[in-house]
């Protein structure tokens, strides 16, 4: 399925149905006077979030969206049938904005989420509502209230326990298979990931969901390369992994690259709480991973971890760190609830 994380659509609300100038007509009762029925209300138009979904190409090949109108008013005081109200269905961590993407109207967060994006127009008063002391038998009825229409924008950002980073090439996408069922493409090139990757990663009986994004490069927050593209989707994680790849000659620049590019696109980011990891140690002897671990510490990383991806080494040991980082964040959540 493609990765579609952003989508433009219009979204129509039913127009009310018009009300009736009906009179009473029986036998034996010339002057019935007015009994026409109200219009019925037009539908609504409501984002539903549900569970199951995590892209939004649905929307590219459906663009508009209509609810009903509602039915007209009949004689003998019957009422219009209000019309069905139109649900769209979005994944969970859909922002729905205005048509300029400057107000948000909507943060899906939660299965079962609801937002009424059009109102539904009223439907139209028959005669019978008209009728007075001065005007025993009115001529006069409304029709329906439009529907209200608009642009709305849908973004997309995944909800994940852990945002995993790192230059491209770090080994994310080999960690990600190793430690969950994801089946990311891997190859011995750069932006091999070309979209985000979601896993389940299990440990200790324990679970937490990982997002993998394209690898980050130097002025990816001003648009190069295709990182800043999707660190929207790591926003919303408890911690942050940071990956980089231990034969790399200057492990400092490659960490400071892409902690730079955290900060400039999001203060949110930069607050995190980050795991370094040294990745691929099983190409280098230990005492040239000892010193890049102090390299880095020195740069002022409090802690390094060191795994391979490929062999296992230290997976354990970093996947229980990262569990114990989304236990304590569930435990401060849950305690200012």
């Amino acid at each position: 399925m493609q990765f579609i994380d952003e989508a433009k659509i219009h979204v129509k609300s039913g127009a009310g149905g018009p009300g009736c100038v009906s009179f009473r007509r029986e036998a034996n009762v010339p002057r019935g006077g007015p009994d026409g029925g109200n219009g019925g209300r037009g539908g609504h138009v409501i984002f539903r979030c549900i569970a199951g979904l995590n892209t939004l190409i649905d929307f590219r090949y459906k663009q508009h969206f209509k609810a009903g109108r509602g039915d007209g008013g009949a004689g003998r005081n019957r009422h219009g049938r209000k019309a069905e109200d139109l649900y769209i269905d979005v994944p969970v961590g859909t922002q729905i904005l205005d048509e300029y993407s400057n107000i948000i109207l909507a943060d899906m967060t939660c299965v079962g989420q609801e937002y009424q994006v059009c109102k539904g127009g009223d439907g139209g008063f028959g005669n019978t509502q008209f009728k007075s002391s001065v005007n025993q038998a009115p001529r006069k009825s409304q029709p329906g209230i439009p529907g209200e229409e608009m642009w709305v924008w849908l973004k997309l950002k995944l909800l994940s326990d852990v945002g995993l980073v790192g230059l491209p090439n770090a080994g994310k996408s080999t960690f990600l298979s190793r430690v969950t069922r994801a089946k990311p493409k891997i190859a011995d090139y750069p932006f091999t990931t070309l979209k985000p990757q979601l896993g389940v990663a299990y440990v200790d009986d324990k679970e937490f969901v990982i997002a993998d994004i394209p690898g980050l490069i130097e002025g990816a927050h001003e648009g190069v390369g295709l990182g800043i593209r999707f660190l929207k989707h790591i926003e919303r994680c408890n911690s942050i992994l940071h990956l980089i790849d231990v034969t790399s000659d200057d492990v400092v620049t490659a960490y400071q690259t892409v902690r730079c590019e955290l900060e400039q696109y999001s203060h949110v980011l930069s607050q995190k709480k980050e795991w370094v990891v040294l990745n691929k140690v099983d190409a280098v002897s230990a005492d040239e991973v000892a010193l890049k671990q102090q390299e880095l510490r020195d740069a002022g990383c409090d802690a390094v971890m060191v795994m391979s991806a490929v062999t296992g080494q230290g997976l354990e040991d970093v996947l229980r760190e990262l569990v114990c980082t989304i236990d304590l964040a569930e435990e401060l959540r849950f305690g200012a609830n």
